[in-house]
């Protein structure tokens, strides 16, 4: 199976709803407010994708100063397509765009963090977050 890896390919909205849907990712993300799905692919400075024939099956979106730290957004790859390195391969990719100096950092779904921890990721329990009332 082929699968071509891209540095800031544009992505529709509607490919990134779907893959998200299809990663179980859009369980945790607002799939139903398009203008916020809209702006969360359209605001990212970092966006490596993986596409097989035409089609989106796994995206890294992140935001970043490429110099010292680089939030991952989402990582998230089609169901169909999970178990074939695609995740990591992201990854590998998104850390290549920044420098050697930049930490990348991440919030993971519970069912995500032994996936991070066995891929070389340190936990940090210091990670706090402020909800809009």
């Amino acid at each position: 199976m082929k699968i071509e890896y891209k540095i800031n390919e544009p992505v529709s909205t509607d490919q990134f709803i779907e893959l998200l849907k299809d990663s179980t990712l859009g369980e945790r993300r607002p799939v139903d407010n398009r203008e916020c799905m809209s702006g969360m692919i359209s605001n990212s400075n970092l966006i490596v994708s993986a596409w097989h024939e035409g089609q989106l099956v796994g995206i890294a979106r992140s935001v970043t100063d490429f110099h010292y730290a680089c939030y991952l957004s989402d990582l998230a790859v089609s169901q169909n397509f999970q178990k074939l390195g695609i995740g990591k391969q992201l990854l590998s990719l998104t850390q290549a765009q920044l420098g050697p100096e930049c930490k990348l950092i991440l919030i993971a779904a519970p069912a995500a963090n032994a996936y991070y921890e066995h891929i070389g990721f340190t936990h940090n329990p210091r990670c706090w977050v402020l909800d809009r009332s």
